[in-house]
């Protein structure tokens, strides 16, 4: 109950806060400091050993990820290069080999009809002969 009281309009005046052309400047000059200065105060509040494996490991990192680029771009060198000196020629032979066929079957559908090129006989060859019953 007595902290309602001291709530009361009755208790007596209240504390105000100060306007802001009075407030000191002293929050100010804080905030004045980088945020590198910043983080080099925090690092005197690990001790020497911690500040070390954590400077080993980021360096041990930084060179890791070198290494793993470098490899990733001789990687993709090799691959690159073995699929153009490799494949290619294989997948342009096979495309220009379906294109003579091709080629070779509207040849035949011209010249001897248009139910020549899909019978599948070989060209210049008779027919077959109806069967008899």
């Amino acid at each position: 109950m007595a902290a309602i009281d001291e709530l009361s309009p009755a208790a007596g005046p209240v504390s105000t806060r100060p306007p802001e052309d009075e407030i000191d400047d002293d929050e100010d000059e804080d905030l004045d400091e980088t945020l590198v200065e910043r983080l080099w105060g925090l690092t005197e509040m690990f001790p020497d050993t911690v500040r070390t494996a954590a400077e080993v490991s980021a360096q041990c990192s930084v060179s890791l990820v070198k290494k793993f680029y470098s490899f990733s771009r001789s990687a993709l060198w090799v691959g690159t290069t073995s699929f153009m000196i490799l494949v290619l020629p294989v997948v342009f032979e096979t495309e220009r080999l379906q294109l003579e066929q091709q080629q070779l079957q509207q040849q035949r559908q011209i010249l001897l009809g248009p139910n020549t090129g899909m019978s599948g006989g070989m060209p210049g060859m008779m027919p077959p002969a109806p069967a008899k019953m």
